[in-house]
């Protein structure tokens, strides 16, 4: 009986410990888009001045436990990292013109993050849109460019996150993600919804359906849709 105790003593103290950990990069995280991230643009020569706090998150994240069982931490832990991570990589190249002038920045490059050594391409694709029906996901993984939605100025939380997925997701479709011709009955959409055009009609819905659900002014059915050009210079302010 004692020895069960013990066994069980442990086993929460280990889980007490590992929560505590995800509150503090939740907490770094969130200082850290506060101070670097203004308007979607990020002050990507400022912290290549002083890299110290972003190495410092990077490195508690290697080490967090995080369970899909647990979506809300889990999605709002690896979003976080991948946004996180995605300005590490514009630092070790810096200065650069954009992300996709390295090779392998999305799919070689390795990261340590919750006790995983993968690629930026790993979270997007394996952990995250394998894991959950969610297009949303779009709208709040930021790749370092221009045509990204915009990277907000604080950490997507668990006891937010779905309100923060809906608002960058409302931002981007009620803004720069579409251009409508109404007189043309023509409606360009970001290229993402090209690329991903799987994830915006699942359940038989059109890509104006999806549009629709967060757009505040209709998309009318019968307009056309087109894809505009994807801006891959890096966003920086």
């Amino acid at each position: 009986m004692k020895y069960i105790s013990i066994i069980t003593f442990m086993f929460f103290s280990s889980l007490s410990l590992s929560a505590q950990e995800l509150h503090v990069f939740f907490e770094k995280a969130d200082g850290f888009f506060k101070t670097n991230v203004a308007d979607g643009k990020v002050a990507y020569s400022k912290i290549n001045s002083n890299k110290a706090s972003l190495d410092e998150i990077l490195k508690l994240a290697e080490t967090i436990s995080v369970s899909k069982n647990d979506a809300k931490d889990y999605q709002a832990f690896w979003i976080n990292a991948y946004n996180l991570s995605v300005i590490k990589g514009v630092i070790d190249n810096y200065p650069t013109k954009s992300p996709l002038d390295h090779a392998g920045f999305f799919d070689k490059t390795m990261y340590h993050l919750g006790g995983k050594k993968i690629t930026l391409n790993d979270i997007e694709h394996k952990l995250l849109r394998a894991q959950f029906n969610d297009a949303r996901f779009h709208f709040v993984l930021v790749c370092g460019a221009i045509g990204c939605p915009p990277l907000i100025n604080k950490a997507y939380l668990p006891n937010t996150l779905n309100a923060q997925m809906d608002e960058q997701t409302k931002k981007a479709l009620n803004g720069s993600f579409l251009q409508v011709n109404t007189k043309k009955k023509r409606v360009k959409v970001s290229q993402i919804m090209e690329w991903y055009k799987k994830d915006f009609t699942m359940n038989g819905k059109t890509e104006i359906d999806f549009i629709n659900i967060y757009r505040t002014e209709k998309i009318p059915d019968n307009f056309k849709l087109s894809y505009f050009p994807y801006n891959w210079n890096v966003n920086k302010q």
